[in-house]
């Protein structure tokens, strides 16, 4: 068991707040060759075979699904009766935040959270070399006309943004978000008040399942979230 734990501890170490930044917005940023990439998956599997052989492993997953299982209903009716009574109070809180994203998610218009939340992680950069480099990610990814996840924005907003983001500050991007919140408070926030995700919740009941379309890559933070994947499809 203590040889499990020690595994996955070295598996799942936190890395900088730059980096995760940046897988936040692009993935993992390494480029491997295929042959390198093979070697690395057959090593990962090899590592994996062998736990799963383990019955303590199964305990452990078991204990894993069961405490993510916790961490989805563990809202008390009283904490999401709070969530309605102001589109700003739901995103101030950290389940109302994972709630609402998972709700935007059944709605496939999850780049509008994201975006959001790129935006407070950028404002909190600390290091001004990776200002442009940040900033260059989130219009990449949010902003430029045919981005993977491309926001709702008018011509204008968008025009500004392009026309500055060779020199961004903290703020280049104060304006779009604002018009996102706007746009998540006064339509997407209405939708979610009344859907069965957030009533089940002020009504004490279990949360039904949801059927979510498949978080990007771009959102994997640790590599071994991937293996994660892998188990649960081998079990």
């Amino acid at each position: 068991m203590e040889t499990s734990l020690v595994f996955f501890s070295q598996l799942n170490m936190c890395e900088s707040k730059e980096k995760t930044f940046f897988k936040l917005i692009h993935g993992s940023g390494k480029e491997e060759t295929s042959k390198e990439a093979k070697i690395r998956a057959k090593e990962k599997r090899n590592r994996l075979s062998l736990l799963v052989q383990k019955p303590e492993f199964h305990e452990e997953t078991h204990f894993s699904r069961s405490g993510h299982l916790a961490r989805e209903t563990r809202v008390s009716p009283e904490e999401a009766v709070i969530w309605g009574e102001s589109f700003d109070k739901l995103l101030s809180h950290k389940d109302g935040l994972e709630t609402f994203t998972r709700f935007l998610k059944t709605e496939f218009s999850e780049e509008n959270i994201e975006f959001w939340i790129a935006c407070e992680e950028f404002k909190r950069s600390k290091d001004p070399q990776q200002i442009i480099p940040k900033a260059k990610a989130i219009y990449e990814k949010f902003i430029q006309t045919d981005a993977p996840q491309e926001v709702n924005l008018d011509f204008h907003t968008k025009e500004v943004i392009t026309k500055s983001i060779t020199q961004p500050t903290l703020h280049s991007f104060d304006a779009a978000q604002s018009r996102v919140y706007q746009l998540m408070e006064q339509d997407s926030y209405t939708r979610f008040l009344k859907s069965d995700i957030y009533l089940d919740l002020i009504e004490g009941r279990p949360q039904r399942p949801t059927n979510l379309r498949r978080r990007s890559r771009s959102f994997t933070c640790t590599e071994f979230q991937d293996v994660k994947s892998d188990v649960a499809i081998w079990l």
